[in-house]
């Protein structure tokens, strides 16, 4: 009985862990004609872990010698990283038995990357966060060449484990360098290190912050750490790519602020500057890179480096309301990029996927339903009142500017114009050009309701405003309490 509090934190994971492994067992005797039974399964204990999320304590508690850590902002992080990965195995059921590739370890290796992406959103210390991490990654590697018999999704695997391990490379050394200069890898322990008056860091202590940094910044997909993006966005079938999309990126964008107001945040001076210039290269490169692009992947994966951009604004300011804004602006992030995917996963013309941006062209009048949905992802993306999207970046640029950051705020109004241009194009395709050849009817149902469910909480968004925002606020909170 001594030990049932040890494990109270960990529920969701362990029940994560243990369902994948009865999931793989189960999925071997009966064959690849389970996957359908085992898919909902898989979704059922994604939800089942939710809710446990939710049951536990409320306050901040450690475990397992202070290297994991539950509060309010992991509960937070964790509701939307479980509910992401519940809709990417929806998803990709009509999808993958379409492709033939409808085998059971997909959903096992999903539920193998959320452990993974649960576990990097606690992390207290730099062994359990590269842990974490790499749970979460080999998983990903695998499931970006899923699709054997393409050569496009096994050169997006081939890549994204290349620079996965390069990242990886990086994490190390530079948590090796913390570790050498501080003599701790504790989250907790760091943080009281630096309270301490007249302690100020080495040189090769910043340096070791900064190759942390440069490798978390890989796995958000932050500019200069991009590149792998959207080789991998096009490369990987379409519901890997909506997967990668929501959330690995969540996860990471979590890990991300922790790390940065945990244990360094007394040391916002030295990573201040750092997080400011990674955003305002995301922002340039997602607005400017993906005016040229014609495939739809690819634009997705340029407009998601742009939304991690005004993400890293909110960690820019450093403050509770910047907190807020982030946790904010990834669960409306979260939806609309479902919903969007959704649409391009309904874009099959004589059964087989097509992803040009051209191949839109007409939308409304041959599909009017899924044009509607699609522009209502695309303004909402875009900013435009009162969608969600203006809600997300409105919060943002308002933690900038209580923050004096005057021209990080003028900069993100500024891409949030030039991406407007790509994403208003494609509602001009939809209802201005003449129509192409139509879309195959969609009889897969899942893609329609979470299509729908997504478009109208995109569209009313200001009505259930309410329960993020407060949710968000108490999340930002407990990370500057005390």
């Amino acid at each position: 009985m001594s030990q049932l509090p040890q494990f109270t934190p960990i529920l969701p994971e362990l029940i994560i862990v243990c369902l994948a492994m009865i999931l793989l067992i189960y999925g071997v005797f009966r064959g690849d004609g389970a996957t359908r039974n085992i898919s909902w399964i898989a979704v059922l204990g994604l939800l089942v872990a939710a809710i446990c999320v939710s049951a536990i304590p409320a306050g901040k508690i450690l475990a397992f010698d202070g290297q994991f850590v539950v509060d309010d902002f992991g509960r937070y992080m964790k509701w939307l990283v479980l509910l992401g990965s519940a809709v990417a195995i929806i998803m990709s059921l009509g999808y993958n038995e379409r492709e033939s590739i409808s085998r059971i370890e997909f959903p096992v290796l999903i539920l193998f990357a959320t452990l993974g992406m649960l576990m990097m959103i606690s992390a207290n210390g730099l062994i359990s966060l590269y842990v974490g991490l790499e749970l979460q990654s080999l998983s990903l590697y695998v499931i970006a060449a899923f699709q054997r018999d393409s050569v496009r999704s096994s050169e997006a695997g081939l890549k994204y484990f290349v620079l996965g391990a390069l990242s990886s490379g990086m994490l190390l050394y530079g948590s090796s360098l913390v570790y050498g200069f501080s003599g701790t890898t504790s989250f907790t322990v760091l943080a009281d290190l630096f309270k301490q008056p007249a302690t100020d860091p080495s040189v090769g202590f910043v340096v070791g912050l900064v190759f942390v940094m440069a490798g978390l910044a890989f796995k958000i997909s932050a500019v200069p750490f991009h590149m792998w993006t959207p080789d991998v966005y096009e490369g990987a079938p379409t519901p890997v790519t909506a997967f990668f999309a929501v959330a690995p990126k969540i996860a990471a964008i979590a890990l991300f602020v922790r790390v940065l107001m945990g244990p360094f945040g007394e040391l916002f001076a030295q990573w201040q500057q750092i997080v400011i210039l990674m955003s305002v290269l995301s922002m340039l490169v997602g607005a400017f890179a993906a005016i040229w692009q014609t495939n739809i992947k690819r634009l997705m994966a340029y407009s998601s480096i742009g939304h991690v951009g005004y993400a890293l604004i909110g960690l820019a300011a450093g403050s509770e309301p910047g907190i807020r804004g982030i946790l904010v602006y990834m669960t409306i992030y979260l939806v609309m990029t479902i919903g969007a995917f959704c649409c391009i996963l309904a874009m099959r013309r004589d059964g087989r996927m097509v992803e040009n941006i051209s191949d839109l062209a007409g939308l409304s009048r041959t599909h009017p339903m899924m044009a509607l949905a699609f522009a209502v992802f695309m303004f909402s993306m875009a900013g435009i009142p009162p969608l969600a999207g203006f809600f997300g970046k409105l919060y943002i640029f308002l933690a900038a500017v209580d923050e004096e950051l005057y021209t990080l705020a003028i900069i993100g109004v500024l891409t949030s114009v030039v991406g407007a241009f790509y994403y208003l194009r494609i509602v001009k395709l939809m209802y201005f050009d003449e129509p192409a050849e139509a879309f195959d009817k969609d009889s897969n149902r899942e893609i329609g309701v979470l299509m729908t469910v997504a478009a109208m909480l995109t569209a009313f968004f200001i009505v259930f405003a309410g329960p993020v925002i407060d949710g968000a606020e108490a999340a930002a909170g407990i990370l500057f309490s005390g």
